[in-house]
């Protein structure tokens, strides 16, 4: 690895790490939340807890507009914010082309569907570093900083059946199968795939869009001066 790479992979963990601690704070405060019965609006411990307003999701526009206005500052940024911004969007029709796939080829097994979901969003993932590499790449590493832990999370509670969101199976979910196997089913592919492709791709939708917006202003200003 050249010194280039080592540099930049050093400057991508600098600009996660608060974010990071950020979010891991976030997830910890949402499962004792949880745990002490805190009221379903700010953590809500149904499965997939849907509208919690104590929840990481929220974060991932926030930090995605922060990330690519720190690296468009550095240097760093796109020439062309609307073209990552198409990107983004393209990759939301991916992955809601790979959702509703998904549900044609249930029949089979719900490890089929989960494939097909799988497949799409990775496919979604990368088609984001042909825009913005660097903000591809910085996010991409806040997603896992983020999801991680609460894979982490999930295996624990699935195990001990805590009655959490983290351990909840989506409505229609099997009831024969086993902790681990569930564990894989709504731990790991959700938090390693799918929620990592979210982040990286509202993270990029948003961040184009933040660092479009500023260069307009920019240019707004310019014209008027002239």
């Amino acid at each position: 690895m050249s010194n280039g790479d080592s540099s930049s992979r050093i400057n991508t963990l600098h600009l996660i790490a608060i974010p990071a601690v950020i979010t891991l704070a976030i997830t910890v405060l949402r499962l004792l939340g949880e745990f002490q019965g805190w009221a379903k609006a700010l953590v809500n411990p149904e499965a997939g807890g849907v509208g919690a307003l104590i929840g990481i999701v929220w974060l991932v526009p926030i930090f995605g507009i922060y990330f690519a206005l720190k690296l468009s500052s550095a240097g760093e940024g796109t020439p062309s914010p609307g073209r990552a911004a198409l990107f983004a969007l393209l990759g939301v029709v991916i992955v809601a082309a790979g959702g509703a796939l998904s549900f044609v080829v249930s029949k089979p097994g719900l490890l089929v569907a989960q494939l097909v979901i799988v497949v799409a969003a990775v496919i979604a993932t990368l088609l984001q570093r042909r825009a913005w590499p660097e903000l591809f790449k910085t996010l991409l590493a806040y997603g896992y900083a983020a999801r991680i832990p609460v894979a982490i999370i999930m295996f624990f509670a699935i195990r001990g059946n805590w009655g959490t969101h983290y351990d909840g199976p989506p409505p229609g979910f099997p009831t024969d199968v086993d902790w681990f196997e569930k564990f894989i089913l709504i731990g790991v592919f959700p938090q390693l795939v799918f929620w990592v492709a979210f982040t990286v791709i509202v993270g990029m939708l948003f961040g184009a869009a933040a660092v479009a917006i500023l260069h307009r202003r920019k240019q707004e200003g310019v014209s008027a001066q002239a």
